[in-house]
């Protein structure tokens, strides 16, 4: 059996990647300028290739130059000693709690990759889906051609590619999530939790009698 974990809002009262993205520009105040250019073209490239506006938001346009070793190694450090204490506790009692049932802990999230991996280190997840390639090298464009995009629907054959490779019977298992966007992938889990949920999640948890806890630091 496994629990399927969504990880900004759910797991962490932070945001990952803005967080990175903020470690990023401090470092190199000329990515901020960049980083906006960067972000709105693919903002308005993405709108003209007929994307949701979700969707188009969300290119990585402010990661943009950075070497996927830098992200890496940024990663590590603001998990460990920044995003850690974001974690509340009544997280990491669930964690503890499905440890001790024996069942594994996996990380769905939208995060590109470095910080997907350095969070599910950090949180002690037996496996990590983040945003990224498969091969990670050289630098980055902005774009997600290529990459596993674990958002929205996207979380979907991911977490359904997992519990087949790991036999796991997805009406036995447990999803959590903090907005609608998350609904698709806790919708396949027998056992889904809405975690502090925005407004939307709240009443679509309400409609379909799914738990609702608060997990706040």
């Amino acid at each position: 059996m496994a629990a399927y974990f969504d990880l900004d809002g759910t797991l962490l009262n932070a945001s990952s990647e803005k967080t990175l993205t903020a470690h990023l520009a401090r470092k190199r105040p000329w990515r901020i300028p960049w980083g906006a250019l960067a972000w709105t073209t693919g903002f308005l490239t993405n709108l003209l290739r007929g994307r949701a506006v979700y969707d188009a938001a969300r290119n990585r346009g402010h990661l943009s130059l950075a070497s996927w070793e830098v992200l890496a190694s940024y990663s590590e450090d603001l998990a460990e000693h920044h995003l850690k204490q974001h974690v509340p506790q009544q997280a990491w009692d669930q964690l503890e709690w499905h440890r001790r049932q024996g069942h594994r802990l996996v990380l769905v999230t939208a995060t590109v990759a470095p910080m997907a991996e350095a969070m599910g280190r950090v949180l002690g997840m037996d496996a990590v889906y983040g945003c990224g390639p498969a091969q990670r090298e050289g630098r980055l464009s902005g774009s997600e051609r290529g990459w596993s995009v674990p958002r929205r629907k996207g979380k979907v054959p991911v977490v359904q590619d997992d519990a087949n490779a790991n036999g796991h019977d997805l009406s036995a298992c447990y999803g959590y999530g903090n907005t609608l966007a998350d609904s698709w992938f806790m919708s396949l889990c027998g056992n889904p939790v809405a975690v502090s949920p925005e407004g939307p999640l709240r009443r679509h948890a309400e409609q379909h009698a799914w738990p609702v806890v608060d997990w706040r630091s």
